[in-house]
């Protein structure tokens, strides 16, 4: 009798990794509502220990052994990395700074009120045992549920305006403008929670060493011919993200800067679109399961989906508050404020990579790591059916040039 190894183990989940989710989506016409994107993440919590694992704990246990997790983990982590990368060098900021009254006040508005709503959250689970992380100080565990619960994912928030047609429009681009700024607040918060005093001198050195670098790197790169750039920009990526990570910074906090200090039109526009395409198509599914697979309900069901509805109110009433107060200091038209908020309530993948590496620092628990992972989730689904019909209902603000 034929005995399986752990390469065919490997591929078997693989095989559940693309077709499962897939075969959703697509025959059950999930579009609307859920893309792929958002499928693949249900499909990893799904694929993971709190349900196929509770139910089917033989089949669970057959596939995803500890080898075959950590090969997918590998996976998983070059994955998001090039992702985070990706967003890094798309962010865009002589537009804001162009419009920077607007663009602060609105940004500032739509980060800062959900922030808010959802640190008095944090505090409220800080009430309640099995929520904050053994490696967490309460000032860290609060703001990492608050900032979680402000965090709106630019490179999904771009896959939904482009499926809508909206991304080149004058409207999407000012709602990529506030994005952007509210993705640099996002990483510098994850880093001032990651600051480790024991730890300092070697994140001090990272931060020069850095500066330093990033200096005489980005001189080195525009003489380069573009094949060139590639290339070394991928070396960039490993060699930053493994600084930032022995720094105690995290290796995704490196990805970040490692694009953020490059000038997207260093890259062909088409090839970037087409990169950040591949890479959610062929690597990013797997680090959805990844995902899926650090979900727990050790605290009991019900107690993980109250408190993923207490984030969810927090997080979209304090996002819609904030940008309609926003709207009423500019000025805006009624009902613009209701677009633009629910389209930055989009969180999906940026605030589920800002828990794994609040999961993975030990500052919050994989009970609060699911709960904030639902919440995501769910936000996300909310985005395209809650925007529809007010576009249609406003179709004038859609063309507006400011």
């Amino acid at each position: 009798m034929h005995a399986i190894t752990q390469t065919e183990i490997f591929l078997i989940a693989m095989l559940i990794i693309f077709t499962v989710p897939f075969l959703f989506w697509r025959y059950l016409r999930t579009d609307f509502y859920a893309p792929l994107v958002v499928v693949q993440i249900i499909m990893g919590i799904v694929l993971g220990p709190g349900v196929l694992g509770a139910h089917f704990p033989e089949y669970y246990d057959f596939v995803f052994t500890p080898t075959t997790i950590q090969n997918l983990n590998g996976i998983a982590w070059w994955a998001v990395m090039l992702f985070v990368f990706i967003a890094g060098i798309e962010l865009d900021l002589s537009k804001a700074w162009q419009y920077r009254r607007e663009s602060g006040i609105t940004a500032g508005l739509a980060l800062g009120t959900p922030l808010l709503f959802g640190s008095l959250a944090g505090l409220l689970l800080l009430t309640q045992t099995g929520w904050m992380g053994s490696e967490a100080k309460s000032w860290q565990f609060v703001l990492g549920i608050g900032m979680s619960c402000a965090v709106t994912a630019l490179p999904i928030l771009i896959l939904l305006m482009e499926k809508m047609d909206l991304l080149r429009q004058p409207i999407g681009q000012r709602i990529l403008r506030y994005a952007s700024l509210d993705d640099i607040a996002i990483w510098a918060v994850l880093a001032l929670i990651l600051l480790d005093w024991e730890r300092v001198g070697r994140q001090l050195i990272f931060l020069v060493g850095f500066g330093l670098l990033a200096f005489y790197f980005r001189k080195i790169m525009q003489r380069m011919a573009e094949t060139d750039r590639w290339y070394w920009s991928l070396i960039w990526l490993a060699a930053i993200g493994l600084a930032a990570d022995w720094a105690g910074l995290h290796f995704m906090v490196g990805a970040f800067l490692a694009g953020a200090i490059m000038d997207s039109h260093w890259f062909n526009q088409e090839k970037m679109d087409l990169l950040r395409h591949h890479v959610l198509l062929v690597m990013m599914p797997v680090f959805f399961l990844s995902t899926g697979l650090r979900t727990d309900w050790a605290l009991g069901g019900q107690m993980v989906f109250v408190a993923a509805a207490i984030l969810l109110v927090a997080s979209i009433g304090g996002k819609l508050i904030g940008v309609q107060i926003a709207g009423r200091i500019l000025n805006w038209e009624k009902g613009e404020a209701s677009i633009i908020g629910w389209f930055l309530q989009t969180k999906a993948l940026i605030m589920i990579i800002f828990a794994n590496v609040l999961l993975d620092k030990k500052i919050i628990t994989a009970d609060s790591f699911t709960a904030l992972l639902i919440m995501a989730v769910v936000s996300t689904m909310l985005t395209i059916p809650m925007v529809t019909p007010r576009l249609s209902r406003l179709a004038a603000v859609i063309f507006r040039t400011n």
